[in-house]
This record gives C-alpha cells, sequence and structure tokens, in this order.
C-alpha cells in the first residue's frame, strides 16, 4: 500500500464546508473504518480498498455527512467482524477526499488523515460500527531546545541515508521533511515511510507527546538503518561472489579455447564425450536416459577435482555397467535340462519337476514372468548347490547373496547418494557382476534376516519378489526403475516360521525333506567321493572306498538329514588315505565296513540307539527340527506324592500344555483302563524328555506322553520298535502333524519297524519313498486307545497285572491277615 505525506491538501479542505474549513469541527460520534494489516498517521494520505458490508455502510454514511471517518486498526487481522477488545484503542480521523466503486463490488477510498482520536464507546450493532471518540490534541507550540533541534537534524540525516542504502522514500518527502519544524508531524511523516509492523506503528500512534513520538521513532529509524546496512554488505559480498564466478567461468572458456588452439583437451571433457557416446549407443527407457544426461550435463561443468565430481563418475560408471537389456538365451531343451539336473543331483525329484514345467511354459511362451521358489529343508540337503544346477540346466548366469544376519534395509534398496561411500543395495549389485537381466538369482538363509532401529530387510523384499511390482523396482541409489520381471529368483530357508507371512506368500514353497539311506549311498557313490578325491588330488586307483563302507558310515557315523557330515566322514578317510600314499605306500587302499575303524575310529553312539528294550512309562517319539526329523524318548516316573505334574527337558508352552491333556485324559479313563484313581492323589508324576538342554516344542509328541503316562499307571512296558506321533484332545481324539517325511526318515535311520500315525496324515505317504513303505508298517489311528493297543506290550485291562490291582490285592491280603490274628 502506497502512501505519501503532503500536508492538508486543498482537495481535502475542499470537502469540508466553511465553517469547518475556518475551525475543523469533529463531532462526538463517527463512523468506523476497520484496518486489517495498516496504520494510518495524521497527514498521511492513503489508497483503500473497502470489501466488508458493514465498512461500505460507514463510507456512505461519511459521504452523506461531514466526509469524515474514524480509521482503527485491527489487533488480529484475520477476525471478520471484530468486537472491541479486537481493535485498538487509539486510531485516526480521516477525511474522504474521494470514492470508487469496482466491479467486483469493493470500494476504493482515498483518505487522508487529520487527527488523533481514542475510542469511548464502540458500536457495532447497527448497520455500520460507531464508536464515541475523544480527541487527543497535540500543543500547539513546542519549545524547540538544542536537544530537539538535534533530534530533528538526525532524523532528516537518517531519511537521506537510508535513501542512499536503497530504501524507497519519494524525493517530495525528503522535501517536505527537510521543511518541517513541528517534531510531532515529523515523527509521523517518518513513522509512515518506515516498513514498521503493525504493533510498532501503533505504537508511535498512540504517543502524544511530540518530541517523545519523534525519539521514538528514530529509534526505530535507526534500527532500519542498521538493517539496510547489513542488507548492502550482505548484497556486496553476493556480488562480489557472483563477480569471482563468472571471472572464473571466463577465465576457463579461455582455457578451453586455448586448448583447443593446441589440440589438447580436457581429460574430464574427454570423460565427459565417453559417456555421451556410451549413452548414445544404450538402449533404455526415456526416464534413465533423462537421468543420465542430466548427470553427464552436471559433470562438464564442475571442476574436475570437486569431490562431487568422483561422485557422479561413480555413478555414471555403475548406471552404464548394468544389465539394462543384456540377456542370455535360455535352453528350451527339455531333455538336455533333464540331464543336466539328474547329472548334478540325486533324487530331488519335485524340484525337478517344477524347473522343467517352468521350462516347457517358456518354450511355449516368451512373456512369462520369472517364478520366484523358495527351496525349505534342513541344513545339507543341497539347497544351494542345486541353484547353481538349475542356472546350468537353463543355460544362465548364477548369483548367490547370503541374507543371514542382514540387518540393514540399505542393504537391499541401497543408499542415497547423499550418504558418503553409498553404493546400490545387493540386487543391483548381483546383476552387475551376473552381467545379465536375467540370471539365476539364489537369496540364502532368508529365515535369518534380522530386524531392528536399521529397518526390516524382509518388508524390502516384498517388492523384488512379487512379479506384479518387480518390473519397477528402484533402488536408492540408482533413483531409477529396474526391471527384474526376467530374473529367476530362488530362495532357501531351514524354517517356514521365522519367515515374515506376507514375505512367505510371495514366493513357491518347495520343500527338501531329508535323504533315504539309499539315497545316500548313490549321492556319495556318484558324487561326494568324485569330489573328495579331486579334493585331496587321489587318483581312483589308489583308494577303494566299497559301497558296504559307505553303508556303515552312513549307519553308524553319522545321523542327519543331509549329507554334509558324510562328505566330511569320506574327507577323513581320504586325508588318512593321503597321509599313507605321501608317506610311500604303494598299491590300492580299499575301505571296507570291516576296516572302518582304522580310518574313523569307533562307531559313535546315537540318542536313538540308547535304549533297544521294552521299558515301563518309555514311549518313542519323532521330532521335526531344522536339521530334519529326529527320535524322541518321553520318559515318565511316579514317586510317592500328592498329585502334581513335574515336567523338565527344556519344554515350550505347547508341549507342557499336551502333557496336562495327557494326565487329564488317563484320569478321566482311570476305570476304564483298570487304574485306581487313587493314584493320581497320592503319587506326583514327572515327565522328562532327555538332552534338557536342547529346547522342545510343539503338540506333536501329544500321544508318545500319554502312552508314557498310562504305562506308568499300568505297569505295562511300552514297545521299543514302535514310534509315534500325532497331537492328543482332551477327548482322546489323535490329531494330524507336519513334517511327516521327515519323521518317518528318522524313524527308518534308527531302524523302527512299526509307526504309529494319525489317519489324516496317510496321503503324506505318497511323498515317501517307495522302498521305504515295504520296509516299514504304518498304522493309522483316530483315537488315542488304539495307540495304546499297538504300543503297549499286554493290552489294557488283561492277566497282566497293573500296579493298582497288586495295590489293592496287598491291601486286602494285610486285612484278612489282622482279622485271623484278632
Amino acid at each position: 500500500m502506497m502512501s505519501r505525506y503532503d500536508g492538508p491538501s486543498d482537495e481535502a479542505m475542499n470537502g469540508l464546508t466553511e465553517e469547518q474549513q475556518q475551525k475543523l469541527q469533529i463531532p462526538e460520534k463517527l463512523p468506523v473504518l476497520l484496518l486489517r494489516d495498516v496504520v494510518i498517521f495524521p497527514f498521511m494520505i492513503v489508497p483503500l480498498y473497502v470489501g466488508r458490508e458493514k465498512s461500505k455502510a460507514a463510507i456512505d454514511y461519511s459521504l452523506s455527512t461531514n466526509r469524515l471517518i474514524l480509521l482503527l486498526t485491527q489487533k488480529d487481522p484475520e477476525v471478520e467482524e471484530p468486537k472491541r477488545d479486537d481493535v485498538y484503542e487509539v486510531g485516526t480521523v480521516a477525511v474522504i477526499m474521494r470514492m470508487l466503486k469496482l466491479p467486483d463490488g469493493r470500494i476504493r477510498i482515498l483518505a487522508q488523515g487529520l487527527v488523533r482520536a481514542r475510542i469511548e464507546t464502540f458500536e457495532d450493532e447497527g448497520p455500520f460500527v460507531q464508536a464515541k471518540i475523544n480527541v487527543l490534541s497535540e500543543p500547539e507550540q513546542v519549545e524547540k531546545t538544542i536537544e530537539i533541534e538535534a533530534l530533528i537534524r538526525n532524523v532528516r540525516s537518517g531519511l537521506e541515508k537510508a535513501t542512499s542504502l536503497g530504501k524507497t522514500i519519494q524525493p517530495e518527502i525528503l522535501v517536505i521533511a527537510a521543511n518541517l519544524e513541528e517534531p510531532g508531524r515529523l515523527a509521523d511523516l517518518t513513522a509512515s515511510n518506515l516498513d514498521l509492523k503493525v504493533k510498532e506503528a501503533q505504537e508511535v500512534l498512540e504517543i502524544v507527546d511530540p518530541v517523545q513520538r519523534l525519539r521514538r521513532v528514530y529509534e526505530l529509524l535507526v534500527r532500519e538503518l542498521e538493517l539496510l546496512e547489513m542488507q548492502s554488505k550482505i548484497s556486496n559480498e553476493a556480488r562480489g561472489e557472483l563477480d569471482k564466478l563468472q571471472r572464473q567461468y571466463f577465465l576457463r572458456q579461455q582455457m578451453k579455447a586455448i586448448q583447443k588452439e593446441l589440440g589438447e583437451g580436457s581429460e574430464l571433457q574427454e570423460e565427459v564425450k565417453a559417456y555421451q557416446e556410451k549413452l548414445k549407443q544404450l538402449k533404455v527407457s526415456d526416464e534413465v536416459r533423462e537421468e543420465l544426461e542430466k548427470q553427464i550435463n552436471r559433470l562438464s561443468q564442475m571442476h574436475p577435482d570437486s569431490a562431487e565430481t568422483a561422485v557422479i563418475r561413480n555413478y555414471l560408471d555403475w548406471m552404464f555397467s548394468l544389465p539394462w537389456n543384456t540377456s542370455t538365451k535360455d535352453n528350451l531343451n527339455l531333455k538336455k535340462a533333464k540331464e543336466i539336473l539328474d547329472e548334478d543331483h540325486y533324487g530331488l525329484e519335485k524340484v525337478k519337476e517344477r524347473i522343467l514345467e517352468y521350462l516347457a511354459v517358456r518354450k511355449l511362451s516368451k512373456k512369462i514372468k520369472g517364478p520366484i521358489l523358495c527351496f525349505v529343508g534342513p541344513p545339507g540337503v543341497g539347497k544351494t548347490s542345486l541353484g547353481k544346477s538349475i542356472a546350468r540346466a537353463l543355460g544362465r548366469k548364477f548369483v548367490r547373496i547370503s541374507l543371514g544376519g542382514v540387518h540393514d534395509e540399505a542393504e537391499i534398496r541401497g543408499h542415497r547418494r547423499t550418504y558418503v561411500g553409498a553404493m546400490p543395495g545387493k540386487i543391483i549389485q548381483g546383476l552387475r557382476r551376473a552381467g545379465s537381466n536375467n540370471p539365476v538369482f539364489m537369496m540364502d538363509e532368508v529365515d535369518k534376516i534380522g530386524a531392528d532401529f536399521r529397518g526390516d530387510p524382509s518388508s524390502a523384499l516384498l517388492e523384488v519378489l512379487d512379479p506384479e511390482q518387480n518390473s519397477s523396482f528402484f533402488d536408492h541409489y540408482l533413483g531409477v526403475p529396474f526391471d527384474l520381471s526376467k530374473v529367476m529368483f530362488i530362495t532357501t530357508a531351514n524354517l517356514l516360521d521365522p519367515i515374515q507371512p506376507a514375505f512367505r506368500d510371495r514366493m513357491e514353497i518347495i520343500e527338501i525333506p531329508g535323504y533315504t539311506e539309499e539315497e545316500k549311498l548313490q549321492i556319495a557313490i556318484r558324487h561326494l567321493i568324485p569330489k573328495q578325491l579331486t579334493e585331496h588330488s587321489l587318483k581312483p586307483e589308489w583308494i577303494d572306498i566299497t559301497e558296504g563302507a559307505v553303508r556303515a558310515i552312513i549307519s553308524q557315523y553319522t545321523r542327519e538329514a543331509g549329507v554334509r557330515n558324510l562328505e566330511r566322514e569320506i574327507a577323513a578317510i581320504c586325508r588318512k588315505v593321503a597321509r599313507q600314499i605321501a608317506e610311500g605306500k604303494k598299491g590300492q587302499v580299499k575301505v571296507t565296513a570291516q576296516n572302518l575303524e582304522k580310518f574313523l575310529g569307533p562307531p559313535k553312539i546315537f540318542r536313538d540307539q540308547l535304549s533297544k528294550k521294552d521299558q515301563v512309562g518309555v514311549a518313542t517319539g519323532v521330532a521335526w527340527t531344522a536339521a530334519g526329523g529326529e527320535i524322541l524318548f518321553v520318559e515318565a516316573i511316579k514317586m510317592q506324592g500328592k498329585g502334581q505334574l513335574l515336567l523338565t527337558g527344556s519344554l515350550g508352552e505347547v508341549m507342557k500344555e499336551s502333557a496336562q491333556a495327557a494326565l487329564s485324559y488317563a484320569r478321566a479313563h482311570a476305570r476304564e483302563f483298570g487304574i485306581d484313581s487313587k493314584i493320581f492323589m497320592e503319587n506326583d508324576f514327572h515327565i522328562h524328555i532327555p538332552e534338557g538342554a536342547i529346547p522342545k516344542d510343539g503338540p506333536s509328541a501329544g500321544v508318545t506322553i500319554a502312552t508314557a503316562f498310562i504305562s506308568v499307571c499300568t505297569n505295562i512296558p511300552v514297545r521299543w520298535n514302535v514310534a509315534m506321533t500325532g497331537e492328543i484332545t482332551l477327548r482322546g481324539n489323535v490329531l494330524p502333524v507336519g513334517g511327516i517325511k521327515e519323521k518317518v526318515l528318522a524313524a527308518q535311520r534308527a531302524g523302527i519297524k512299526k509307526m504309529i500315525l494319525p489317519l489324516p496324515n496317510k496321503k503324506d505317504l505318497v511323498d515317501i519313498p517307495k522302498n521305504i513303505r515295504q520296509q516299514m508298517e504304518f498304522i493309522f489311528v483316530e483315537d488315542i486307545k488304539e495307540v495304546f493297543r499297538e504300543a503297549l506290550a499286554q493290552p489294557l485291562g488283561s492277566k497282566g497285572e497293573t500296579e493298582s490291582k497288586k495295590v489293592r490285592r496287598t491291601t486286602k491280603k494285610g486285612q484278612m491277615q489282622k482279622k485271623k490274628t484278632h
């Protein structure tokens, strides 16, 4: 809002009557015009735009009477209908010089301030706001002292200095200020031309004493001069820096011209040209091309030795080294692919079948997206090596990364280039190593990914492993999308439970259980022995490991789902033979089952060999762990007490609940099984599962615990060569459990011939090799009584006396002897 100060104009005075011109008569009550963000001083001429209806009515009323109006400033400009508390007490009485109605409905007026006035009453209920006022008159004459004269001169010189520092003040204002001798009017003139805040301007308006007002205005003027000086200093420094940059640019341009004349080129410019040539040959999307062009242009304008130059160089090197459109041709010969898979791995029919299915569909359609497979199984079954075999069968490059222990999300998505030493994530790094955009990409140990304050890497992998999203994978370092839809992702895990559900949902789970003894034998003969002979530099004619020796190693020295320990034992034999040959032994060394102890020492004793006789209170169960299936013994004893249940062996909550359910079932059916119910009140029961250092949990040991309970209560032994698994309910129903193949293989390794399984698990026998199904007898049950019938050495309630009956019989005999004595 522009304002100027001219003193009372003729135009303003013409708006008044002759009597008012001779002596300005201001009514006691005036209409009020409320101002939002400006303070008007006396003798100040300003244009004002009016939009509020009440303000328009106040102007109409003023023009129809004496053209006088009171200008009051609001404390808060956002208030639409201010009350008395929302406006300042002191305002300026002004005369309306001109009025113009605008097309948008607003009114533009030109008003000139006359005198200060304080409001006594504030009436806002009518069509317009009115106020009863009290004019604040100033003294007509002010005694001019040396101090006042000096103050006036300082204010005048301050205005001139402000003009020289860039402050926009109209020349006529300076002329008027030079001729003004009244302190009050000079103060108002100066205040109206300073960029004061509303609160500061209002403070000046409310000072009635002219000298005090001039002092306050001079303080504000001095502050304004300091700001102008600082602004001028900053502007000069910036201009100097700009001049320096312009000079450097000019010198560089001259240097370029000189180098051009001499036939010499800057090394950086040569790099820029090389990048531009690479960009011409690169087939990428428009988004990637724009980003590369932008970075190349930035590089061309930078100093060769600056730190930012190295960052951009590194970024461009990464971008140009990525396989944006480089693909390897798939081997679509299904017969040859099957031969390669069979050559590299024995067994694993499910996995091989899945890969051949993918190749078959790929042969028919070229648009198929890469599958995401997850191999789940115990250690040592060949999950990682299977990835290499798949890559070889497909004719693709193979990339492997390990995610075990990865905590930082940036390991997957990369670091932003704002960080020192920023790099792309493991996905982009792997593709660069592969040199193609369709490799077989294996991510090992996805069940061991960590999550902490640095992020959750498994959540970052959701985009990577989703075929609908990974066509535009966004790495933070690259800053542009990269297509991962052609990549065949394979993940491996020992357990499914630790994997995040959303992460697991994006993968096709293929379970790889442990190997049978026959499969291990074939793997050892076909793969492990030749591999170890090569690694130990042994020729086949120097050593002969017989089939019987391999079987003895499998059965007597290893108990595992995979073949890792088997390979270690074969390596130990090779080392022994290598030493003998190095010491000068001639002829072939033959390793048989009979002389195996000479190489490996005495056979190891495993837990499943410890109990090979029927015992009371000891039942044989099977467990499913990350390392495959294992035999589990459940021991139960009773001792004199009060019916308490003691559970030991690092049991989890679910297994403890299974023991409670088994005890409750036994108590509820005591009479049916010929058990004296007093046994549960007069004895404590202790359930223990050996190897207490290993945590155990899960519901599948329910039937095993119940069998051990019934055995100890009835004193009937449990058959050692019968293994069982299944969850028990309070009603005695046997519910299905998981890991059937692993459990059956563990039982077979331990020499178990009969296995009790829940009836719903009958369908899981399809995965069991045919030779094992023929070697073992499987009994499917729905009720726990069927388990007791097969597992206990004697039927419940048979001629074999239960311990409770013995107790009762002994008690009766004692009572009869007492009667005879009496």
